[in-house]
């Protein structure tokens, strides 16, 4: 899809790759996962490349900053937001004095929210370089309540780990658990741990993908895009520093969360392990005694006494309870 942008609001091109022309005062061009036809259409109506998605997902800082003849062609990965299964996808910009073309393959919010309020003449949009700069807060802005949302995200599994009682089986109210039910209330938490590490490792991309592009933009604006909006850009990167503050901040919590469950389930096995090994001491002693008593002599006491088996089983019992008695009084469980 074209989505076309000018100053008096915004007008949505379906028919661009059929030969429909692209206006003269529409200066944001916005192509959400477009095909060849609509490519090779914006580049002939406005003499711009536009980067494929393969050039778009380039590793290289080369390739991501680009001077252009007449402009910059700038790139970074960008989250999807999508709490379900987020992902990174490229974002393309190729900025010039008169026009700004964006090119996505994903839905993102900030678009909406520029293109609205550009429609409702909220913000400066006479530019290509005003209109990036909107679409860049609007960007920092959506990574910021994506961190804040994961920073309480992580308050409430830090209590459902910490309020974790092993021994009980669960959290606070859930203590007839079986251990069954206990192992898999943990691997949840550790799964709700390392979707939340994961989320982090895209914003944390998509921050300094923006981080990166900023200074470089800032650098040409004055004397090839024509702009002085450097206190914007300034204010921008300071946002992006302390985004990048807070999250490492973040990832510092989630591997804590980690380390924490790993070791509520290295305790739980350890217990398993204490039970067993507590249960195969205790079967010992009887083992013993039984063992003796059926050796196949013939000339054993005991085989003649009246009251020899019950004696026999008596030492058994007697056998089993003094180990129990002993690991309970030295609390071994």
């Amino acid at each position: 899809m074209i989505s076309l942008q000018g100053p008096q609001g915004a007008v949505v091109h379906s028919g661009a790759a059929n030969g429909g022309g692209v206006p003269s005062h529409a200066i944001w061009i916005d192509l959400n996962n477009p095909s060849a036809e609509e490519a090779e259409h914006i580049e002939a109506a406005t003499g711009l490349r536009v980067p494929s998605r393969k050039a778009l997902s380039e590793v290289e800082n080369s390739s991501r900053l680009r001077r252009l003849k007449n402009g910059l062609s700038l790139s970074t990965p960008m989250i999807t937001f999508d709490k379900v299964d987020s992902q990174l996808t490229p974002l393309g910009f190729v900025l010039t004095r008169d026009r700004l073309i964006t090119v996505r393959f994903n839905e993102l919010r900030a678009f909406e929210e520029v293109k609205k309020r550009i429609g409702d003449g909220d913000g400066d949009c006479q530019t290509g370089t005003e209109i990036f700069l909107l679409l860049v807060e609007e960007l920092v802005d959506s990574l910021a309540d994506a961190l804040e949302e994961m920073g309480a995200d992580l308050d409430a599994l830090s209590t459902r780990i910490f309020d974790f009682d092993v021994r009980a089986g669960g959290t606070a109210g859930d203590s007839g658990k079986t251990p069954r039910r206990r192992d898999l209330a943990l691997r949840r938490i550790l799964r709700s741990v390392g979707r939340r590490g994961k989320a982090l490792g895209k914003i944390r991309s998509s921050l300094l993908g923006l981080e990166r592009i900023l200074p470089f933009v800032a650098g040409e604006c004055e004397h090839l895009l024509g702009a002085t909006e450097m206190p914007r850009f300034e204010t921008l990167r300071r946002d992006i520093a302390s985004l990048d503050e807070f999250e490492i901040r973040l990832s510092e919590n989630v591997q804590f969360l980690l380390d924490a469950t790993l070791g509520l389930i290295s305790i739980e096995q350890n217990n398993t392990f204490r039970v067993l090994t507590v249960v195969s001491v205790v079967g010992v002693p009887p083992t013993l005694i039984a063992s003796m008593y059926g050796m196949n002599f013939k000339h054993m006491p005991e085989l003649d006494w009246v009251y020899g088996y019950p004696y026999g089983l008596s030492l058994i019992v007697i056998s089993a309870i003094i180990p129990v008695v002993f690991f309970k009084l030295r609390g071994w469980f």
